[in-house]
């Protein structure tokens, strides 16, 4: 995904029960949740210029291992989203 604005809101697509990966609103894939220790952890990804997948990079390298109870896609939209956009109360 080339740097620039994240098209909000995010999308979550379940892959297995430990597992949900996230996309923009224009099907980029920016992400996944991993359950780890009972907790969701999001997990970035950014892809190389070889299209190779560079997991922790990306538009939302930043939010790197933001934790959440649930993969609830309004608050993980609204948290991954508003921490870009510098809203307070959203950081990791």
């Amino acid at each position: 995904m080339p740097p620039g604005p994240v098209a909000g809101p995010l999308q979550l697509l379940p892959v297995s029960a430990e597992v949900v990966t996230v996309h923009t609103a224009d099907g980029a894939h920016v992400g996944s949740l991993k359950k780890v220790g009972g907790v969701w952890k999001f997990k970035a990804m950014g892809y190389g210029a070889d299209g190779g997948m560079e997991p922790g990079h990306g538009p939302l390298t930043e939010q790197h291992n933001m934790q959440f109870a649930t993969p609830d896609a309004a608050e993980v939209s609204a948290r991954l989203l508003g921490a870009l956009a510098g809203v307070p109360g959203s950081s990791p």
